[in-house]
């Protein structure tokens, strides 16, 4: 006799712990329909779902055109100016100064041109040489403008990590 009522205040136990739990959830649930039907005036819960999956479809959407003009963006970002390099250097020893430079202005695919102006004392004459592929195009480099090149790929701020 003792055992059958040990037992049955064991099942009571567990009965009311239960109890407890469910009594617990239910009140948590309870409050975050409450929270979450707040605003709601006339519109019932299933109306305002609905409206939030269509909202959340249409960010989907925007998301994805995004995406696809960051794409275009960054394909088209190859041809624009990414890249430059600056180096002043002196020519002629009967001038003083580094008053001489080689500018490269590259691409992403390093196609571009490097600019050269020679300063000395009588003129200063600038003129251009194309780049493709980091590389002379109908034109011999100077050493000077080989280094700006490499200069002007160093520093390429577009660099995918």
């Amino acid at each position: 006799m003792l055992l059958s009522s040990e037992a049955g205040l064991l099942i009571f136990l567990f009965l009311f712990a239960w109890l407890a739990g469910l009594t617990f959830f239910g009140f948590r649930f309870f409050r975050f329909f409450k929270r979450l039907t707040a605003k709601t005036s006339e519109k019932d819960l299933k109306s305002l779902l609905e409206e939030i999956l269509g909202q959340i479809k249409l960010v989907d959407k925007e998301k994805e055109e995004l995406k696809e003009g960051l794409k275009r963006l960054e394909d088209q970002s190859v041809f624009h100016l990414q890249k430059v390099g600056l180096v002043r250097f002196n020519p002629f020893s009967d001038t003083g100064g580094n008053q001489s430079f080689v500018l490269a202005l590259l691409d992403g695919n390093d196609n571009g041109l490097v600019i050269t102006g020679l300063h000395s004392r009588e003129q200063t004459r600038i003129f251009t040489k194309p780049v493709e592929k980091g590389k002379e195009l109908g034109y011999e480099f100077s050493k000077e403008e080989i280094e700006a090149i490499v200069k002007a790929k160093k520093s390429d701020n577009f660099k995918k990590n």
